[in-house]
């Protein structure tokens, strides 16, 4: 039983990781990319000056998770390569020797 346990465990935690990162980060850049639409005025000028500014941040901060998202997958996947592990004692990773 401990071992269907560990198992479902796994499983879940997979399934999770694999919705946030394959339809997670396309979500939140195509979220980004609309918002960057009505920033330059593609509802026919229907957006006030203001938000036209509030649009262009949302998206620029959305695109900014995405990149910070991809660079940190490929430093996982380097740092793995030349034999160091990453671990993440707070916000910013760490690298160590294996």
């Amino acid at each position: 039983m401990d071992q269907f346990l560990a198992a479902v465990d796994g499983a879940w935690r997979v399934l999770l990781t694999c919705l946030l990162l394959g339809a997670g980060l396309p979500s939140l850049y195509t979220i980004g990319l609309r918002n960057l639409a009505f920033a330059d005025g593609a509802l026919n000028d229907q957006v006030s000056g203001g938000r036209r500014g509030l649009h262009r941040a949302i998206a620029y901060a959305l695109f900014a998770i995405v990149v910070l998202a991809i660079l940190l997958g490929l430093s996982y996947i380097i740092a793995h390569g030349f034999g160091w592990s990453i671990g993440f004692n707070g916000i910013v990773p760490t690298f160590t020797k294996k």
